[in-house]
C-alpha cells in the first residue's frame, strides 16, 4: 500500500506541474474534454512464478477481449483514462515434480481457469503533432479481481489473491475529423498475486502455495469519439 501511496503522490504532482507549465492551455475552454475509446485488445501475459512443493512455472493464454476506456481532458495535454475489460485466462504450471504422489518428476498441472477484471486509471499527456497524429504516454495503479475460478479436473480449488498493480502505456490517436478517430494503444500491466491451490484430493492436506508474476501486455486497436 505504500508503494501504491507514492505512486498516486507522484502522479499528483506531475499532475500539477505540467497543469502549471500548460496555463494557456488550462485557460483555454475551446478543446472537448471527454473522449470515449471501444477498441479490440490482446492480452498477452509475460508469467513467470514461484510454486512450492512441486516446482515449476506457470503457463497463463493469451485472450482477446473488447475494451471501453472513457477519457477526461483537465488541459489540451493531460488527461486522465479509465480503462475497463474483462479477460479469461487458461492456467496450468509447466515441469513440476508429482512424484511424490506417484505421478512424473517433470510435468505439466491443469488449473483449469481463471477470469480477470482489473480496472485501470492512468494519467496522460497527449502531445500535439498537427491536426491529425495525436500520440499519447501514460502511468497509473490498477487493482485486479480474479472471479468466477474453475479449477479444472485435476485439483479440488484454486484461490487467487486480488491485488494491486501498476500500469503503463503509449499510443496515439489517428483524427478523422474533430470528433472521431481511430486509436493504437500498447499498455503494461505489473501484476503479483498469492495463489493457493487446494490439492487434497490428490494427497491427503495438500496445499500448493505460488507467488505468480503475470505482468501482461495489453495490444489494442479501435474507434474512438470526442465530445
Amino acid at each position: 500500500m505504500k508503494k501504491i501511496f507514492l505512486t498516486v503522490l507522484s502522479m499528483a504532482l506531475f499532475s500539477t506541474t505540467f497543469v502549471n507549465a500548460q496555463e494557456d492551455d488550462t485557460n483555454t475552454t475551446d478543446f472537448k474534454k471527454w473522449q470515449v475509446r471501444l477498441r479490440g485488445v490482446a492480452v498477452a501475459p509475460s508469467e513467470s512464478a514461484d510454486i512450492g512443493i512441486i516446482g515449476g512455472d506457470a503457463d497463463i493464454s493469451v485472450s482477446f477481449i473488447p475494451e471501453v476506456d472513457f477519457t477526461y481532458f483537465f488541459t489540451k495535454n493531460i488527461a486522465a483514462e479509465l480503462i475497463l475489460g474483462t479477460t479469461k485466462h487458461d492456467v496450468k504450471t509447466t515441469g513440476s515434480d508429482i512424484s511424490a504422489i506417484g505421478g512424473p518428476s517433470s510435468t505439466d498441472v491443469d488449473l483449469g481457469s481463471v477470469y480477470l477484471l482489473p480496472p485501470t486509471l492512468t494519467l496522460q499527456y497527449h502531445f500535439y503533432a498537427g491536426d491529425v497524429f495525436k500520440p499519447y504516454v501514460g502511468a497509473g495503479v490498477n487493482y485486479t479481481i480474479f472471479y468466477s475460478v474453475d479449477e479444472g479436473n485435476t485439483v479440488r480449488d484454486v484461490d487467487y489473491d486480488n491485488t494491486f498493480g501498476y500500469a503503463f502505456q503509449a499510443g496515439f490517436d489517428l483524427m478523422l475529423n474533430d470528433k472521431f478517430f481511430i486509436n493504437v494503444d500498447a499498455k503494461r500491466l505489473f501484476l503479483n498475486t498469492d495463489v493457493t491451490v487446494d490439492a487434497s484430493n490428490l494427497a491427503e492436506g495438500l496445499s500448493i502455495p505460488a507467488d505468480v508474476d503475470i505482468d501482461p501486455w495489453l495490444v489494442g486497436f479501435g474507434v474512438g469519439m470526442k465530445f
